[in-house]
């Protein structure tokens, strides 16, 4: 998959000079051990290096930092300067102007999930290395990721399928047990993650499949819901099979932020689904909300648990939750909705997430699963793709115009193959695990989900970003005000040629810039 380019070539050989003579007089600042790919490059790591994000501080006024990544080769690369009182660019180049008075949506957060797959490459590396690729992802040298997501129970992303209670009848789940999987693949991380984070995870868990004796089925997999009907013994069975898990994870000092009420709700209607679903209309999980799953988690001290719908494509926005809000008893008790990013991609309008937001500005929406390499022409891995890179800021930036709160990633590791998956639904990840090397690369998608895990913190608001000038500009933009004052603004260029701009704060000033082609960038400043 090597890329043909001499640019991508002298690239590699930039950056391994780079790791020879240093690049940075900031202290335990590492750069990007740079290995050729398909159209960029990607970072290695091992037990003994891996690059780390040159840190900033709050700045004096009127001065910025600017981080970068670029197909051409740059991964957060840090820049300061000041703020002009006057234009330097010449000619029609857009004008991006913040507004701080004019505020939208809280940000929930950005991270990824711990599945079994992803505990399974981890846990493979030697300890040191293991140690390396976390603090990756959730140390104040990485990205600062801010949410997980965790299966309940196994999911494609499992090397078999199981269940916590797999005994027929069980409607007291006397038989209730964690899995070996969540003993060694997922507790584990979970807690070192969360010792090596500076922020509170937001956790969240997502249900796959109830065991196969509550099911029409009787089968994880398929077509197959519910035996009965809300409010009915195997609902309640199944109401009491979220506490019991939450209970568990308690016990492990884990406690969930969230939980939504069904992975992927409408794959379980499908004939032959492939793997682990279970099937609901906007009806049944209503009337499972208002009857069973909302007044037992208010029953056991979990109401203030953030309870989520749907959990599925927008291709469902906005009947799905206007159904489900349609009963004053189901959404007392839910907070928001959950979506999934597999037919935003030229298919159904990111117009439908403001359209639900106006309909219910009091329920969050959260981007809640996402990879590259799912689709049949696009299948698996592919090393240093910058095009799958830029298909997640498009998307990241697309639903956060459109009122998501945030934006969490599947797996946060796989292996070279994109899995392991027991039902060979191999993708892509951020990070990849290479076991026999004691290695792992920072794929590209890596580097720009930093672009908003490490600089919009949950909390930030996003605010009004206006385009003057060149308004016909391709430049994809959104802004943000965090809690500590600082003004984020991220912009994005897919296109090939480098684009000039301004950015203009009205109390700072404007900032000359201009962006490479296929690049990204992150603007952070402060105005006292």
């Amino acid at each position: 998959m090597a890329a043909s380019s001499s640019g991508i070539r002298w690239l590699q050989v930039y950056f391994s000079a780079l790791l020879v003579f240093g690049s940075s007089d900031v202290q335990g600042f590492v750069p990007c051990n740079a290995r050729v790919g398909q159209s960029s490059i990607y970072c290695v790591c091992n037990s003994t290096y891996c690059d780390t994000i040159e840190p900033y501080t709050r700045g004096n006024k009127g001065l910025y930092v600017l981080y970068q990544s670029s197909q051409a080769g740059h991964r957060l690369t840090k820049n300061t300067s000041k703020f002009s009182q006057t234009r330097n660019n010449s000619g029609d180049v857009p004008v991006f102007t913040v507004d701080r008075n004019s505020t939208y949506q809280t940000i929930i957060g950005f991270g990824g999930a711990f599945t079994d797959s992803a505990g399974i490459n981890i846990l493979n590396l030697s300890a040191k290395a293991q140690e390396n690729l976390l603090r990756a992802y959730y140390s104040t040298d990485g990205l600062e990721y801010s949410t997980g997501r965790i299966p309940m129970a196994s999911c494609d992303f499992s090397t078999h399928i199981y269940s916590y209670d797999d005994h027929p009848e069980d409607f007291n789940l006397t038989n209730f047990s964690l899995a070996m999987e969540d003993i060694k693949f997922k507790i584990p991380l979970i807690q070192r993650a969360q010792s090596m984070s500076q922020k509170k995870i937001k956790l969240f868990a997502t249900p796959w499949s109830a065991p196969a004796w509550m099911k029409t089925n009787k089968n994880m997999t398929g077509n197959g819901s519910l035996i009965g009907q809300p409010g009915g013994k195997y609902y309640k069975t199944w109401a009491m099979y979220f506490i019991r898990f939450l209970q568990e994870y308690a016990k492990k000092n884990i406690s969930m932020w969230g939980i939504t009420a069904q992975n992927e709700p409408a794959d379980g209607n499908l004939y032959h689904f492939q793997f682990q679903a279970m099937g609901w209309t906007a009806e049944t999980q209503r009337d499972f909300i208002a009857k069973d799953l909302g007044p037992l988690l208010h029953k056991y001290g979990y109401g203030n648990l953030k309870l989520m719908i749907l959990d599925d494509d927008r291709i469902f926005l906005p009947i799905w939750p206007k159904t489900v809000f349609s009963s004053a008893d189901a959404s007392k008790y839910i907070s928001g909705i959950a979506v999934h990013w597999y037919t935003d991609t030229g298919i159904i309008p990111p117009s439908l997430l403001t359209d639900t937001h106006n309909l219910f500005p009091d329920k969050f929406i959260l981007a809640t699963e996402a990879c590259t390499g799912s689709l049949p022409w696009e299948k698996g891995v592919v090393l240093g793709s910058w095009e799958r890179a830029e298909s997640y800021s498009h998307d990241i930036i697309q639903d956060l115009q459109n009122w998501v709160a945030g934006w969490t990633d599947w797996n946060i590791a796989l292996n070279l193959n994109g899995g392991p998956n027991w039902a060979k639904n191999f993708v892509d990840s951020p990070i990849l695990v290479n076991a026999q090397r004691d290695e792992f690369y920072k794929q590209p998608m890596y580097y720009v989900m930093g672009h908003f895990s490490k600089f919009v913190p949950a909390d930030s608001v996003r605010i009004a970003v206006t385009v003057s000038g060149n308004t016909g500009t391709q430049l994809e933009t959104v802004a943000f005000l965090r809690t500590d004052g600082a003004t984020v603004l991220v912009v994005s260029n897919r296109k090939s040629t480098a684009t000039s701009f301004i950015v203009k704060d009205p109390v700072l000033g404007m900032i000359n810039t201009n962006i490479p082609g296929h690049g990204i960038q992150t603007y952070v400043w402060w105005t006292s």
